[in-house]
């Protein structure tokens, strides 16, 4: 039995009632949801530059836009999944997408950098939301045969922000500066927030994830192993990733114009990843997360050497991509292995350590490029990948509970 399961078997989630029709069209709407907030959480890694230079903020400060929504998100996923639990979901979608939108606009009309920092916090509370609230509503929108094929709908907007989302807002903020992506994604959000409302059914709260659930299932051994986990890798990943660009342009020499085609062959790689990780993370889940986690430790590690050529920094971008492409879902299936019985509360602990670890990157990434150079950074991602590598050959993967022993 789980661990989350011996704690509270009366709070764990019951299986949710099989819809009376399908709402297919929903789905894509919480896909549409999804994409337009990955690619605002990630668009300043793509013009952390023109951002910068806007405001006269160095690279590593510019990096505080990665941070401040991570944070926030962090904290956030749990408020409001249990302080929200007995309201109708649809609303609450609707409501956090709309923030979406006013914190894109407030950033596209911000006269100092500390109101892009305002806006990029409510950019976190968006995300830690929606993600907790909207990851897990398949199972209410279609028949029981549809569900996995939604869900990989739905998820499939992760990669579809670094593919699409990212590369475009990158060249739209270089040909016409970079309030302008903000404008178009404040206007992306506006119009999902009316898709939700119209094609998004009522769903009345079924299931309240309670504290003491949460609570519960941070006790287990292997959830924290893959906390251990995923917070390694994200740091390393982020820790490097925010900081891409002003590598690019420093050691590789890249045209600016340039720079949203190489975030491109990254975000494709990235898709690619995530359909081959899918093959294996039922049989081999702890053998594909270390994996992925070596691949990044050698694409960055290799990074000051073969970065200095075009060639070099494209391929490296792609076996990066290749290994980051299936990060979340193997840090996802982790969690909800560890708690079968309670997915929500497995979602809630997912986000929260993704989006916490994902600022602690991108805050240590930028203090370390102030402090020397983008390619150290990289260096430094290296190593901590290596450690996570290390973690799970020691300490083994979910289904072993220690703690139960």
């Amino acid at each position: 039995m789980s661990v989350i399961a011996r704690v509270d078997e009366r709070a764990a989630a019951s299986p949710e009632p099989t819809p009376p029709r399908q709402y297919r069209p929903a789905v894509v709407c919480l896909f549409l949801g999804i994409f337009a907030i990955v690619t605002t959480e990630i668009l300043p890694i793509g013009l952390l530059t023109p951002i910068g230079d806007d405001f006269g903020v160095s690279d590593g400060t510019a990096g505080w836009l990665m941070t401040v929504p991570g944070f926030l998100a962090a904290i956030c996923a749990p408020l409001v999944t249990v302080s929200t639990g007995r309201l109708d979901r649809r609303s609450m979608l609707v409501a956090l997408i709309v923030l979406l939108a006013v914190a894109n606009f407030l950033a596209a009309l911000a006269p100092a950098f500390w109101v892009v920092l305002v806006a990029r916090a409510l950019v976190g509370v968006t995300i830690g939301g929606f993600w907790s609230i909207g990851a897990g509503l398949a199972p209410r929108l279609v028949r029981p045969e549809a569900v996995g094929t939604a869900t990989a709908v739905i998820f499939a907007a992760v990669p579809a922000g670094s593919v699409l989302g990212l590369p475009a807002g990158t060249q739209l903020g270089e040909h016409l500066g970079w309030r302008a992506s903000s404008v178009v994604m404040g206007a992306l959000a506006l119009a999902v927030s009316i898709a939700l409302l119209v094609l998004l059914p009522p769903l009345p709260a079924t299931t309240v994830t309670r504290a003491r659930v949460l609570r519960g299932l941070l006790r287990g051994a292997d959830v924290r192993i893959g906390l251990a986990a995923t917070a390694l890798v994200v740091i390393a990943h982020f820790g490097a990733y925010t900081y891409v660009t002003p590598f690019l342009e420093e050691v590789t020499h890249v045209d600016r114009g340039r720079i949203g085609l190489y975030l491109l062959a990254f975000g494709v790689a990235g898709i690619v990843g995530n359909f081959v990780a899918g093959a294996t993370l039922a049989r081999r889940l702890r053998a594909t997360f270390a994996g992925c986690a070596a691949l990044i430790a050698s694409a960055t590690a290799l990074f000051p050497v073969l970065g200095r050529w075009d060639a070099g920094v494209l391929g490296l971008l792609v076996v990066w991509g290749l290994a980051y492409g299936a990060v979340p879902a193997c840090s996802q299936t982790w969690f909800a292995r560890c708690a079968p019985d309670a997915p929500e509360a497995a979602t809630v602990v997912f986000t929260s350590s993704f989006q916490l670890t994902f600022a602690v990157g991108a805050l240590l990434g930028g203090g370390v490029v102030d402090a020397t150079s983008p390619s150290t950074v990289m260096v430094c991602a290296s190593a901590v990948a290596l450690t996570m590598v290390a973690v799970l050959a020691l300490l083994g993967a979910p289904g072993r509970d220690r703690a139960s022993r």
